[in-house]
């Protein structure tokens, strides 16, 4: 149910997996707004990563919701999260000493390896817990955790689905729904981004349009994010009978655990 606004606004849900989000109109205005959006939104505008935040409400219900302007563009396409623009963006959102300072102000929590691993372990069915390359990743990823101290934890996106970024028609890039915003490795967004999007030859590429110095570290710590994300998208896709997308996922999970091997 649309939240009540008043003062002649007019709101049409634009669909999308929490229902939060409507087209708003008001004479010759039109604003995008969010029910409950990340409260950190504020920073992710002056910073330029989200459209312009044009006004915050709290609504009778307690709801607080925001309008941000309407930009007339399109979702970037699954090839183009290749493009050395998806890779600049990300790094200024995990070097951005504003969003870090606002998400901790705002009581952002880390995302550590250990967390991840003890929440993938439930997802699994047992006829997944019994394959011999699952159970021999699920190993190799404990025994393999990253040990990046969560003092050097940053900012991450946590959702980096193509569906979130946005391309004005002005060709401005921006990254939208941070519902799932958290301190983390930064190797936590790399590895499921890269898992979903670039193929493992260009990694190191990729690696290098995202502006750091491609370590062996640095690439051991996305290798191991990456198989998290390989076997949660393995869990998701049993569960839903969409066993194209659970087998490729099996097929690079067998490379990166070869991989990470030979490290």
């Amino acid at each position: 149910m649309a939240p009540n606004m008043r003062d002649g606004w007019q709101l049409y849900p634009l669909g999308g997996n929490t229902g939060t989000a409507y087209m708003g109109t008001k004479a010759s205005q039109k604003v995008f707004l969010k029910q409950n959006a990340s409260p950190f939104l504020a920073a992710l505008s002056v910073e330029g990563i989200t459209p312009r935040l044009v006004w915050t409400k709290r609504l009778a219900s307690g709801d607080v919701m925001t309008a941000q302007e309407w930009l007339n563009g399109r979702t970037l396409r699954r090839g183009e999260m290749r493009e050395e623009r998806v890779a600049r963006l990300l790094h200024r959102v995990h070097h951005s000493q504003l969003l870090h300072d606002m998400l901790n102000k705002v009581g952002g929590r880390s995302t550590t390896p250990a967390q991840l691993l003890n929440r993938l372990a439930p997802t699994l069915a047992l006829t997944l817990r019994q394959h011999p390359l699952i159970q021999r990743a699920l190993q190799a990823l404990e025994a393999e955790q990253p040990q990046l101290p969560t003092t050097a934890y940053e900012v991450c996106h946590g959702d980096l689905n193509h569906k979130n970024w946005l391309l004005s028609e002005r060709q401005r890039l921006y990254l939208v729904d941070w519902d799932a915003a958290t301190f983390a490795d930064p190797a936590f967004d790399l590895g499921a981004l890269l898992c979903e999007y670039v193929p493992l030859e260009e990694w190191q590429r990729w690696l290098q349009d995202y502006g750091e110095q491609v370590t062996d570290e640095l690439t051991s710590r996305v290798n191991w994010y990456a198989r998290v994300h390989c076997i949660t998208v393995i869990a998701e896709s049993y569960r839903q009978s969409r066993f194209q997308i659970m087998n490729q996922h099996l097929i690079l999970l067998e490379k990166l655990t070869r991989e990470s091997v030979h490290d």
